[in-house]
């Protein structure tokens, strides 16, 4: 329907998670509309993105180092360790006041979608725990089934490492997502928290 480029840049939106054909559309639309130089500004900010940042080598967070600003942060607890789902998630909890360490999953149990746990961060998570003398591991997985999957098949890998296995509190909405969740809410959610048993 569209000139090829044109056409080209609206699939590749539509590629995009939550960006369906019309709002791909849109985004095109508007891309072109806008002068160069702010454009390339947008291209030359995803370009440096991708090849700057990449995964902290301890928590798979975001990171531009090897290991992260967090993991580096001599003065949180070590006690604790945080199990999320993705990235976003970690900012989330910083925001409700979180201030101990982090593994994050790079995504949730989904077999349907073949997100199995050889394709999440699961055995770093066991090499960690193992070289690490953490007292409590919070699971903090989305509230919505692959979370709640994700969550039990935790608990179930890490029992017999005799750690402490407590999943964040109701107070989220059963199929959110933890990065739409407010500070108080999230706050409360980890103030009760409870144990996981397999």
């Amino acid at each position: 329907m569209y000139d090829l480029p044109v056409q080209n840049l609206i699939d590749e939106f539509g590629r995009l998670p939550g960006v369906g054909p019309k709002s791909a559309q849109r985004i095109a639309f508007y891309l072109l509309k806008l002068p160069e130089a702010e454009s390339l500004r947008l291209a030359k900010a995803i370009i440096e993105a991708k090849e700057r940042v990449g995964f902290c080598e301890q928590c798979w967070n975001i990171s531009e180092e090897q290991i992260c600003r967090l993991c580096s942060d001599i003065h949180r607890d070590n006690d604790s360790l945080c199990v999320v789902e993705e990235p976003r998630d970690v900012v989330a909890l910083e925001k409700a006041g979180y201030r101990g360490r982090y593994h994050v999953l790079q995504g949730a149990l989904n077999p349907m979608e073949g997100i199995g746990p050889e394709q999440l961060r699961i055995k770093e998570l066991i090499v960690r725990l193992s070289n690490e003398e953490i007292q409590e591991l919070i699971v903090c997985t989305n509230p919505n089934i692959e979370g709640e999957a994700t969550a039990m098949y935790l608990a179930r890998q890490l029992k017999p490492l005799g750690i402490k296995v407590t999943r964040i509190a109701s107070g989220l909405p059963v199929g959110g997502d933890l990065e739409y969740a407010d500070e108080l809410t999230l706050e409360r959610a980890l103030e009760g928290r409870r144990e996981l048993n397999a």
